[in-house]
């Protein structure tokens, strides 16, 4: 039995479907579902359910011993403001989990974020000690700092799991987002702009180094993070902090022109002030060095922004009310 945190949202739900394409018996963990979340597991048809403070309680009872857990679920919101919530619940929820599966010898590989390298002034290269990082919110704080915590833990000869890996993914974008609202990808809204409006738009950029729309990101598909994952879980390597990216950065204003072709259409874009929540916290620059993962033996070929776009597109259009 494969544990998948968090198995109702964005990347989970995907890691879902694969494991279950491998024949993978799924114990799938979430919160209480909503009808949008609950549309994740569709086409899935083997699989239990637990709600994420019951899977603590079963653990604890033995009822339930995963041979692996894949650990994707945290609050992801980048504004939340609670520190108390961020704690529990990715923070101490997290190290529950590390610590079962350090008893039990199970492999554990957690979300990670790359929210952690704050405003890219260090870098974004997973070999940076998390203690050096700065980031920019909370939801980046509470990532780091259980990175800090499970570090510390091996360096001070603490037991640990067997393997382990905690991945930082980047800007993630693909099927099965539609739940998380403003967090969903740009690729997400920019089709939804599009199919209302005929146009997209796009932020106003704050720095003059680069121009509107020109900020840069590396955008991810979804599906190589999921490869990413089960490359770790399944491989021996030198367990420790990953990056889940491209290596490549490209702009805003490719990915709304990938999603226009995508869609068949000539592209309408229009800029647009930034909003003050996320001014204070913007990246302009992100890019994944990946080489401490393709060192580790990992070989997934990542996938083209426009190749990833278009497979996003195609399943949103098979998602149309109607279809």
């Amino acid at each position: 039995m494969i544990a998948v945190t968090g198995a109702a949202g964005f990347i989970g739900s995907n890691l879902a479907h694969r494991l279950a394409g491998m024949g993978a018996d799924l114990l799938l963990v979430d919160d209480a579902l909503t009808p949008t979340k609950a549309m994740n597991f569709g086409g899935l048809t083997r699989f239990q359910f637990l709600r994420h403070d019951h899977f603590l309680e079963e653990l604890a009872a033995g009822t339930v011993k995963p041979e692996a857990v894949y650990h994707l679920g945290a609050c992801s919101s980048t504004t939340e403001t609670d520190w108390d919530y961020l704690t529990r619940n990715n923070i101490e929820y997290t190290k529950s989990l590390w610590e079962w599966c350090s008893r039990n010898a199970s492999p554990f590989v957690y979300a990670s974020s790359a929210a952690t390298y704050g405003d890219g002034a260090q870098g974004f290269d997973d070999r940076t000690p998390p203690s050096n990082l700065k980031p920019l919110n909370l939801y980046g704080k509470s990532k780091n700092d259980f990175d800090i915590w499970a570090l510390k833990e091996v360096a001070n000869g603490k037991r640990s799991p067997g393997r382990w890996a905690g991945v930082k993914f980047f800007n993630v974008y693909g099927p099965r987002e539609a739940h998380k609202g403003r967090m969903a990808s740009m690729v997400y809204h920019s089709h939804r702009q599009i199919l209302r409006t005929g146009k997209v738009k796009l932020f106003k950029s704050t720095d003059p180094a680069y121009p509107d729309g020109g900020q840069l990101r590396d955008f991810v598909f979804v599906s190589d993070c999921v490869e990413h994952l089960l490359w770790l879980g399944q491989n021996d390597h030198g367990n420790g902090l990953f990056n889940s990216g491209t290596g490549t950065p490209r702009t805003f204003l490719d990915l709304a022109k990938a999603t226009f072709a995508a869609m068949g259409r000539e592209p309408a874009i229009e800029f647009i002030p930034m909003p003050a929540d996320l001014a204070t916290q913007y990246q302009n620059y992100t890019r994944a060095d990946v080489s401490k993962l393709r060192a580790a033996g990992c070989g997934v070929p990542a996938t083209s922004l426009e190749d990833g776009v278009r497979e996003t597109v195609k399943f949103l259009e098979s998602s149309l009310p109607g279809d």
